[in-house]
């Protein structure tokens, strides 16, 4: 098996647990939960809007990191509190995945998030 890298730096905000937000083994790259929190200042806004906006930003940013771009994410699993937010996801995501015939599938749970958060992105990519 590939050796395990971490995906780390400055735009990618770490968790507070013992665990990486993502790593890339061999041309694949697994992100842990990425959440709204800001990329540069690492606070976590208040308003779904916001977050939903970072956690995007925050995908973005690792799979730069790992040496590719959100055309290799092969699947996305979104965590949100309440699924009313879908709304506010949409935009976001085919801003990132603009071509129909060129997305990645998606999965959107309601789950118990910790508190003042709204959103958490999980992914799975194949860098070409």
């Amino acid at each position: 098996m590939a050796a395990r890298q971490r995906i780390s730096g400055p735009d990618i905000p770490e968790h507070v647990n013992p665990f990486p937000a993502a790593v890339k083994i061999g041309n694949m790259v697994f992100s842990a939960a990425t959440g709204g929190d800001d990329p540069e200042t690492h606070e976590l806004p208040e308003d779904e809007e916001s977050q939903i906006a970072n956690a995007f930003r925050t995908v973005r940013n690792i799979m730069r990191r790992a040496g590719g771009s959100a055309a290799d994410i092969a699947k996305v699993t979104v965590y949100v509190r309440d699924r009313s937010i879908r709304p506010k996801v949409n935009p976001h995501w085919l801003e990132m995945f603009p071509d129909e015939d060129d997305r990645p599938v998606r999965h959107m749970v309601p789950a118990d998030m910790p508190p003042g958060r709204h959103i958490q992105l999980e992914f799975i990519a194949v860098l070409s």
